[in-house]
C-alpha cells in the first residue's frame, strides 16, 4: 500500500474536518476506486459479473481474441 500525503484540516477544537490530497493522487484514486465511472457502466459492470459468477463464459471473450 502505498502513502498519500494530505493535509487534515481541522475545526477550532482540533477535530479532522477535510482532508486535502494532490489532485493527481486524487484522480488516481479515482480511477481505482470506479467513482470516474458512469451509472450505465456501473451497470454494465455489474452485469458482467452476474453473468461470469453464473458460468455464462460464453458471454466474454478471450483476451488473445482482442488483439
Amino acid at each position: 500500500m502505498s502513502t498519500i500525503a494530505k493535509k487534515i484540516v481541522v475545526d477550532e477544537r482540533g477535530h479532522p474536518l477535510e482532508v486535502i490530497i494532490a489532485w493527481d493522487v486524487y484522480q488516481d484514486l479515482a480511477e481505482r476506486m470506479g467513482w470516474d465511472l458512469s451509472e450505465p457502466e456501473v451497470a454494465d459492470l455489474k452485469e458482467a459479473m452476474a453473468a461470469w459468477k453464473s458460468g455464462k463464459r460464453d458471454a466474454f471473450v478471450s483476451l488473445s481474441d482482442l488483439k
